[in-house]
């Protein structure tokens, strides 16, 4: 299947024109769940995020820099939770909705964190997902997979160089059912969000990171066993620290 001017066709035909917005209403019984979990899965818990003091926002935004080269010496696990917090993180809860530390277009969520980790000081290397209710990891694999998501990452060195490869997944049919086709749209929007919070938060802890787009979606999606239909691999970053 060729894929000559797809991306022209999606932006023409997921456009909104007044007077055209349909105004079916929402089906509440089959909305997806907000929150995925692997009930299974060993957990980490993580430290309380710190919330305040630290760099002043405008000193991070001019400060932050692509890095694409580590040392060797682990995250801490403190790092680690602050970083994750600032991805998505729940800042409040009322009324049965919870806030997060990022946007995300009819407050649906689709984008799930995960994290490869290489090396951070008192957590297990493997493949883990980000449990945003509880702020804790679930353990989904156990080893070094350096080499698998380096590879994954279009071959780039840096995601095996670096102490933690954060991988971005949507689970599609949580924004469609709202939007349907016009939430791709807000897949990427949901995640550059995500992935900038990433960026700063880790400047202000003194760390570097870099994001990546190019990938092999079929390879990122394997190493985190997801299928690639309902959910797949949108965005990488690599955070380490700055040799």
């Amino acid at each position: 299947m060729t894929q000559d001017g797809i991306g022209d066709r999606f932006q023409a035909q997921t456009k909104y024109e007044r007077g055209k917005l349909g105004g079916e209403r929402l089906d509440w019984a089959t909305k997806p769940d907000t929150y995925k979990r692997y009930p299974l899965a060993p957990r980490v818990a993580l430290s309380t995020p710190q919330i305040t003091g630290g760099t002043t926002i405008w000193d991070v935004m001019a400060t932050r820099r692509s890095v694409r080269c580590f040392q060797d010496t682990p995250l801490t696990e403190v790092e680690l939770s602050q970083l994750l917090w600032a991805a998505q993180g729940i800042t409040h809860r009322t009324q049965g909705y919870a806030f997060r530390t990022s946007p995300s277009a009819g407050a649906l969520y689709p984008v799930e964190t995960y994290v490869v980790i290489h090396s951070v000081e008192g957590i297990e290397p493997g493949v883990y997902h980000y449990a945003v209710e509880d702020h804790a990891l679930e353990q989904l694999k156990a080893g070094d997979y350096r080499i698998e998501v380096a590879r994954a990452a279009l071959d780039q060195r840096m995601a095996a160089r670096a102490n933690v490869v954060f991988v971005w997944t949507a689970i599609f049919q949580r924004s469609k059912w709202k939007y349907r086709q016009r939430a791709y749209r807000y897949y990427y929007l949901d995640a550059g969000h995500m992935v900038q919070n990433v960026a700063l938060a880790a400047v202000a802890l003194g760390l570097g990171s870099c994001q990546i787009a190019a990938l092999y979606d079929d390879e990122a999606n394997a190493l985190l066993g997801v299928d690639g239909e309902g959910e797949s691999t949108i965005y990488m970053t690599v955070v380490g620290r700055p040799r």
